[in-house]
């Protein structure tokens, strides 16, 4: 028996076959090569249509049964991750009515900071754990002020992966987890946040009906599983925003637990016991796949825009045509800690969440024309990366997290030695590398749904890791040149 998992990114559909018996992974495939288009009409703005999502979805799932070789009447659940706070608004019929406004769009984010205000903050941080934000609930308030003769046409709103359930199974549906990163969950009440959806005049019955995360969602339908290449019946077990599921991938689903990725941007995330807040809403709280009544597991979040992206720049801008990460990697380890003292602010991706979203641009400190060449900058750049992680982990902590041991997957920044052992050395911890993906933690979930394992924790209790960093003994070069970035972040804040 074979599981099959989707991860819909705003660059790509992956896609993993796994094998139930051992939770081995037989394939995974991405779709397409190239990245998807993100529509931006005005400077701030993403969308992408949601229809695309699905048609690559079709061809990765072409592509993946092709390259595996597997019967698809053997596969016997699915699972879904995908990319958080986005917004998809569909009719009656169940028709998209205009472009998914996704994740990184910034268009609603005065919204957010004036409903933060007239709600009260004590209210929000106590019911919805968040300021509403720049989040999805946001978004649907700015569709209602500026393009009210599409919003009258809605009949359910949804998040990107209720979208891909619904046209597999035809059922509108949607989880506590995903109301949650929409900020449309009211943890003290444990329902619906109607007080926002009322301060934003927001009918509650746009609302899907709401499920669990893990658990039956509906069987893929005979249209659905024609257009797909599957065989009709199949049932959807999982869905889950896309940093859930890649910390309960790495099998974090426990209070201590953390995980951490460093692609386009920087994610750490851990998991605690009752709802936590950052006054300052520097970092966020959302409910963990695991998440119930009963048994709070809520996911700590923080995310840093400028990270994968910084080093991407400097690898297209700056270094020499032809040099890939681990060229980049071999001239930045011959540069001393500290980077003779040159030091790179990375926060050139739009507002930061961590900085009470301030956009301060990337910054190089400190650059000496007579001394500082293109391998400095490329250490100077994985250290600033790193240190920006450390400096929201900072935060985490004085929150009562701990960060004694973080999971990471293994395609992503933290390949880099010297951006590990960073961040192991100033923080303390051990940095564990295991090899999975999204897609597979998606698949292996919807075994959980089907029975095929008895608990999450059981299904990723066999984890390959291929990678362990720790701390360097002689910590003081890395703490200073820390403390040296941090006290130039601040004189810019």
């Amino acid at each position: 028996m074979y599981l099959l998992g989707y991860d819909l990114g705003s660059s790509s559909v992956k896609a993993a076959i796994v094998e139930a018996e051992t939770g081995k992974s037989i394939a995974v495939e991405q779709y397409p090569s190239q990245e998807m288009e993100i529509i931006s009409h005005e400077l701030g703005w993403a969308e992408q249509e949601p229809d695309t999502w699905w048609e690559n979805l079709k061809n990765v799932t072409q592509n993946i049964l092709a390259s595996s070789k597997i019967d698809s009447a053997l596969i016997k659940g699915i699972g879904i991750s995908y990319q958080m706070h986005g917004l998809v608004v569909v009719d009656e019929n169940q028709n998209s009515l205009r472009p998914s406004i996704i994740w990184c769009d910034s268009r609603a984010v005065e919204i957010g900071n004036e409903a933060f205000g007239q709600i009260g903050s004590e209210k929000c941080l106590s019911h919805l754990l968040n300021s509403p934000g720049n989040f999805t609930a946001s978004k649907l308030k700015w569709l209602k002020d500026n393009e009210q003769s599409t919003f009258q046409k809605i009949d359910k709103i949804m998040l990107p992966g209720d979208y891909i359930a619904m046209k597999m199974t035809g059922e509108v549906k949607t989880t506590v987890t995903g109301l949650s990163e929409g900020i449309m969950w009211d943890f003290k009440e444990e329902k619906i946040a109607s007080f926002l959806l009322d301060h934003y005049g927001i009918k509650e019955s746009m609302i899907p009906e709401v499920v669990d995360a893990v658990g039956h969602q509906g069987k893929l339908t005979a249209e659905s599983a024609k257009y797909l290449g599957l065989n009709e019946g199949i049932p959807i077990g999982y869905r889950a925003g896309d940093q859930p599921n890649n910390a309960m991938s790495l099998g974090v689903l426990n209070p201590g637990e953390v995980a951490a990725t460093g692609g386009t941007s920087g994610v750490v995330y851990g998991v605690v016991d009752k709802p936590t807040v950052d006054p300052k809403t520097r970092v966020n709280s959302f409910a963990h796949v695991n998440y119930t009544s009963d048994d709070a597991r809520v996911g700590v979040l923080l995310c840093i825009n400028g990270s994968g992206i910084q080093y991407s720049w400097v690898r297209q801008m700056v270094a020499e045509e032809g040099l890939d990460y681990p060229d980049l990697e071999k001239l930045a380890a011959e540069i001393p800690i500290g980077s003779d003292e040159l030091r790179i602010i990375p926060f050139g991706n739009g507002a930061e969440r961590v900085l009470e979203n301030k956009n301060l641009g990337a910054q190089m400190i400190n650059l000496q024309f007579n001394r500082h060449k293109k391998p400095h900058i490329y250490r100077a750049t994985l250290e600033g990366i790193a240190f920006s992680f450390i400096y929201g982990m900072e935060i985490m902590q004085d929150m009562g997290l701990d960060v004694g041991v973080i999971k990471v997957g293994n395609d992503n920044l933290f390949q880099s030695e010297i951006f590990s052992k960073t961040i192991a050395t100033v923080i303390g911890c051990e940095i564990q590398m295991v090899k999975t993906t999204g897609a597979v933690g998606a698949a292996k979930a919807a075994g959980v749904a089907g029975g095929l394992y008895d608990s999450l924790e059981q299904a990723f209790a066999q984890m390959e890791t291929v990678q362990v960093y720790k701390g360097d003994d002689n910590g003081e070069p890395y703490k200073k040149a820390y403390q040296l970035w941090k006290q130039d972040l601040e004189k810019l804040l």
